[in-house]
């Protein structure tokens, strides 16, 4: 008995020695459990707050953003949607006392017929700068000839687009403008055909021109675009603006359907931007640039650009380093929020065909949903009479544009030039140009900082580049992008002086790093001005090749004017 009494005891001792073994194995194993847990969830903390500091904004997820650019649109800075000192600047043309009269000075039986290239505003250019010629050589001018055979392929005529009885009276105290050469002995007169330096100053005309039109009584200059200096007396200059700003204007038919435009997007929100969108295959295969979309675009645009056999090898790095390739669609929405504009401002886009489509398309669209272009604001009934004409749409876009409180573009084309200078002349409205150069690197090291640094750095970038009063140097830039001839200052301009010296000179800092920025790359060709050869790439006849200058040789026709 006792024998058994010391067995069970001792049964009982192993299994509760077993029980409490078993419960101090599944401690250890729980503390052991738990320590891993706490330290993977320490790891994943970790690692969501690296991401979370050093990712950048991705284009379609606002929670990168900070909460004053998710702001209501209409609760904007003010200087955002205006300049503070535009109020003391405006546009003035008018001919002084020593400016001779076309009535004193058209000589009877001299004419000068031009023949414009390339897209709409490049053409524009060409008719301002024809006005001038004509009053240097004492001629009348004969309503200019529309590029019909380019890239654009529109076969509209200059009575098609712009309002040539305007065009004609408005400059009758100025140049006299017939609408076609008079006959010779019942037969048509036959103007000399000749072509011209780029740049030409007045003696260049008078010089190289003049003396042909005396002899031959018509002449008629060729691909007449930015054939006349920058570089004028200022009534020759003031000229230039009477003629781009108030003479030449568009038809009844497509001013009124521009304004319509305008009214709409109006009716949409108190102020909207509007952006001049360049992407198109052929002019980005032309930058020789790289746009992000690995060796499948290489691939494509590379076998583009093969078609100018006269294009040097592409070197995408040294292009965006020297500020010459346009913003993606990606880059220029998020260098306008970086500036402030909230998620909900309307945003009204002018392009032709985007590289990509949708998908290129669609982190501009996540940054701005409110997204807008001619196509879904009007119907297609509404556009019927311009939809087939390259120049008429573009002509629509041309009024949107100038209409918006904000002008942005992504490319230093010729639409982004003409529309900024002539928002300088009325009033200043705000006209943004990427700083391109700096920009660009900005991009490429935005994966290595917050959002409030990148945007910090966007808008000091931006200095200079805004369109507000007196931000470029006068004789800087084209004068069709800056006429300064033409931009008068109002009485009580002092009054935006009385500020600290400390402001003056952190302000007068900022505008000469701004205008340095611009110096180093307005000297150089802009990928806008590149050309398209003669007949697809065919060499012109030797009788056009003499006719040519030997300093216009290494250029060629213009691919991409707008």
């Amino acid at each position: 008995m006792k024998r058994k009494r010391r067995e069970r005891n001792n049964n009982n001792i192993l299994l509760h020695g077993s029980n409490d073994f078993r419960i101090g194995l599944n401690r250890i194993l729980w503390r052991k459990r738990h320590r891993m847990f706490s330290f993977a969830s320490g790891c994943l903390i970790l690692l969501f707050f690296a991401v979370s500091v050093f990712s950048p904004p991705p284009a379609a997820n606002n929670h990168f953003l900070p909460l004053h650019s998710l702001a209501t649109g209409e609760n904007l800075d003010h200087d955002l949607w205006s300049s503070s000192r535009s109020k003391f600047y405006y546009g003035c043309s008018n001919a002084s006392e020593m400016f001779q009269t076309a009535d004193v000075k058209t000589h009877p039986n001299r004419y000068l017929l031009i023949s414009t290239s390339g897209g709409l505003n490049q053409q524009r250019t060409g008719i301002v700068d024809s006005v001038v010629a004509a009053y240097i050589l004492n001629a009348t001018l004969v309503i200019p000839k529309l590029d019909q055979r380019s890239y654009w392929k529109d076969t509209s005529g200059f009575s098609e687009i712009f309002n040539v009885d305007r065009f004609i009276s408005s400059l009758s105290r100025d140049v006299r403008i017939v609408k076609e050469l008079p006959l010779v002995r019942g037969q048509p007169w036959i103007p000399r055909r000749m072509s011209l330096p780029r740049k030409c100053n007045e003696k260049c005309y008078l010089s190289r021109v003049l003396p042909v039109l005396i002899k031959k009584n018509a002449v008629e200059l060729r691909k007449f675009d930015y054939r006349l200096s920058n570089r004028l007396e200022t009534d020759l200059q003031k000229l230039r603006c009477r003629v781009n700003y108030h003479a030449l204007t568009f038809t009844d038919p497509i001013l009124a359907m521009g304004r319509l435009l305008v009214e709409r997007m109006k009716m949409k929100t108190k102020h909207f931007i509007a952006l001049h969108l360049r992407f198109e295959p052929d002019m980005l295969a032309f930058t020789g640039c790289d746009y992000g979309g690995g060796e499948k675009e290489r691939k494509e645009l590379g076998a583009i650009r093969k078609r100018w056999k006269t294009l040097h090898s592409s070197n995408p790095g040294k292009m965006r380093r020297q500020g010459r390739c346009p913003l993606t669609p990606e880059e220029i929405g998020l260098m306008l929020r970086a500036l402030g504009f909230g998620s909900d401002v309307h945003i009204y886009v002018a392009s032709g065909e985007v590289y990509g489509g949708e998908e290129r398309l669609a982190p501009l669209k996540a940054l701005f949903p409110n997204y807008h272009s001619k196509e879904t604001i009007a119907t297609e009934e509404e556009l019927a009479p311009f939809s087939k004409f390259s120049g008429r749409m573009a002509a629509l876009d041309y009024i949107v544009c100038d209409g918006s409180d904000v002008f942005v573009s992504n490319n230093n084309g010729n639409m982004a030039r003409m529309l900024a200078g002539r928002r300088r002349y009325f009033g200043h409205k705000p006209t943004i140009r990427p700083n391109a150069k700096k920009l660009y690197k900005l991009f490429l090291a935005r994966n290595n900082m917050t959002w409030d640094e990148f945007a910090t750095q966007v808008q000091a970038f931006q200095i200079g580049f805004m369109g507000a009063p007196k931000e470029v140097k006068p004789g800087r830039g084209e004068f069709h992008e800056n006429p300064r001839s033409c931009i008068c200052e109002a009485k009580g301009t002092e009054t935006t002086k009385k500020q600290t010296p400390e402001d003056y000179h952190a302000n007068e800092n900022n505008i000469r790093e701004a205008t340095d920025e611009q110096e180093t790359t307005e000297d150089d060709p802009d990928w806008t001005d590149a050309e398209y050869l003669d007949n697809n790439g065919k060499e012109l006849p030797e009788t056009e090749k003499n006719a040519s200058n030997k300093q216009e040789q290494p250029e060629m026709e213009m691919l991409f004017s707008d």
